[in-house]
C-alpha cells in the first residue's frame, strides 16, 4: 500500500502519536497513584481531563487556521520536547492548582500544536480507498507503543518500589521519552518526502489558500466532527471502568494498572486493524461501519446496566468491559476516515481535521467531570448504572448523525458524478 519513503513516514508518525499522550494520559496507567500522591478524588481528577479539553477546544479552532500552513515536522517536534518539559515539572509532585495548570498547557503542546498536523500527515499518505487502513494500523501501531512504554513505566514504577518515588520515576521517564521521539522526528524528516512534497506545493499554496470558508460550509465535514463527538463522548467512559472494576469488583491493586493499560493501549492494537479492514474491505465505507457500531454500542451498555454485578466473577466482569471497550476502540480508528471518504480536497484536509477535532473531543471539556461527579455523587454500583446510561445516550445520537452522514456522502459522490459527466 505504502512505498518504503512513505513507510519510513508513517513509522515516525505512528511514534509520535503513540508517546505523546503518556502524560496527558497518566490517570491510564497510574489512576491510584494519582489520587494518593496528588491528593485527587474522581471529579478532581475529572476537572483536569475537563480544563485540558477546554484549552485543547479552544487550540483546535486556532489550529483549523495554521494546520495547513506551518511545517509538520517542527510542529510535531516542538510539541513532543514541550510535552516532555511539563512531564518534568509535574515530577516535582505540583498542588491541584499545578496540575490544573499542566494539563491545561497538554492542551496546548499535544492538541493544538500536534494532532490535527499528525492526522493530515496519516490521511495524506493514502488515496480515499485507503484511509480506513491507514487510520486502523496508525491506530493500532500507537497501540503497540502505547502498551511497550506505558508497561515499561509500571516496570519503573515497581522498580523505585511502588510508592511516592516509583510514581515520580515513572512520571520521569514518560517525561523523557517524549524530549527523545521529539528530537528523533525532527531530524529524522528532515529532507525526507514531507520537505521535497511542500517544495513542490509552496508555488500552488501562494495562488490557492486553504479553503477555511468552504470547510465551514460543507455540512459533511459537520456531520463527520458531530459523528467523532459522539464516540469520545462514549470513549470517555471507558476510563471509569478502572474504579468501576476496584469499586465493584474489588479488582486487586496489583491487577489495577496493567488493565488500565489493557483497556486504554492493547486494544488499540485489536480495534485498530479490524475498524481499518471492515470498514474498506467489507463495508467499503469507515461511515457505515460507525453507523453499525454505535447500534452495537448500545446494545452492549444496556447489557452492562443490567448485569448482576455483585453476583459476577472480576473476570468475567474484566471480559464484559473490554469486549465493549474493543467496539470503540474500532470505531476511534476509522472515525476520521470519513474525511477521505467523502473527498475533502488535499488543500482543505489540515483545516476539515482541525473542525473535526474542535467538535469532535469537546466532549472531554465535560464528560470526565460529568462522569467523577455522578460517581462521587451516587457511590456503587447505581453510580456506574447512571454513567453507562449516559453513554448509551450519546451512542444513540451517533446512530442518527452517521445515519445522516452516510446519506450525505452519497449525495456529494452523486453530485459530482453528474457534473463530471
Amino acid at each position: 500500500m505504502l512505498t518504503k519513503k512513505k513507510w519510513t513516514i508513517f513509522s515516525l508518525l505512528v511514534l509520535c502519536g503513540g508517546t505523546i499522550y503518556k502524560l496527558p494520559s497518566l490517570k491510564d496507567a497510574f489512576y491510584v497513584p494519582m489520587q494518593e500522591y496528588f491528593n485527587l478524588t474522581n471529579g478532581e481528577i475529572g476537572n483536569a481531563m475537563s480544563v485540558n479539553s477546554i484549552v485543547t477546544t479552544i487550540g483546535f479552532f486556532l489550529s483549523i487556521y495554521f494546520s495547513d500552513r506551518l511545517p509538520r515536522r517542527f510542529t510535531m517536534s516542538v510539541s513532543l520536547i514541550t510535552t516532555g518539559l511539563l512531564g518534568v515539572y509535574l515530577s516535582t509532585m505540583p498542588g491541584y492548582w499545578g496540575i490544573l495548570f499542566v494539563w491545561a498547557l497538554f492542551g496546548v503542546t499535544c492538541d493544538m500544536l500536534n494532532w490535527p498536523v499528525l492526522l493530515k500527515s496519516v490521511s495524506l499518505l493514502g488515496d480515499k480507498t485507503q484511509q480506513g487502513r491507514l487510520f486502523g494500523f496508525f491506530e493500532t501501531g500507537r497501540g503497540v507503543v502505547d502498551t511497550v512504554v506505558a508497561f515499561s513505566a509500571l516496570g519503573v514504577f515497581a522498580w523505585f518500589g511502588g510508592g511516592y518515588l516509583g510514581f515520580k520515576a515513572g512520571i520521569l521517564f514518560y517525561s523523557s521519552i517524549a524530549i527523545i521521539v521529539g528530537i528523533i522526528l525532527f531530524f529524522a524528516m528532515k529532507g525526507n518526502v514531507e520537505e521535497a512534497e511542500l517544495a513542490k506545493q509552496e508555488e500552488k499554496k501562494k495562488a490557492e489558500k486553504p479553503g477555511l470558508g468552504g470547510v465551514l460550509k460543507n455540512k459533511t465535514v459537520w456531520l463527520i466532527a458531530f459523528s467523532v463527538f459522539c464516540v469520545y463522548a462514549v470513549y470517555c467512559g471507558l476510563t471509569f471502568f478502572i474504579p468501576f472494576l476496584s469499586n465493584v469488583y474489588a479488582l486487586p491493586i496489583a491487577l489495577v494498572g496493567a488493565y488500565g493499560i489493557i483497556n486504554q493501549y492493547c486494544l488499540k492494537m485489536v480495534g485498530g486493524p479490524i475498524g481499518g479492514l471492515i470498514a474498506d474491505n467489507v463495508l467499503k465505507s469507515p461511515s457505515k461501519y460507525l453507523f453499525y457500531t454505535f447500534i452495537i454500542s448500545v446494545v452492549l451498555l444496556v447489557v452492562l446496566i443490567i448485569l448482576p454485578h455483585e453476583h459476577m466473577s472480576v473476570y468475567l466482569g474484566m471480559v464484559c468491559t473490554l469486549v465493549f471497550g474493543a467496539v470503540v476502540f474500532t470505531q476511534r480508528a476509522v472515525f476520521f476516515a470519513p474525511i477521505g471518504e467523502a473527498g475533502i480536497s488535499e488543500k482543505n484536509t489540515g483545516a476539515a481535521m482541525a473542525l473535526g477535532s474542535f467538535i469532535g473531543y469537546a466532549p472531554a471539556m465535560f464528560c470526565y467531570s460529568l462522569y467523577g461527579y455522578i460517581l462521587d455523587g451516587y457511590p456503587g454500583l447505581l453510580g456506574y448504572q447512571i454513567v453507562f446510561g449516559l453513554m448509551a445516550v450519546f451512542a444513540c445520537m451517533g446512530i442518527c448523525i452517521s445515519a445522516m452522514l452516510i446519506k450525505s456522502i452519497r449525495q456529494d459522490k452523486q453530485s459530482t458524478s453528474l457534473q463530471s459527466a
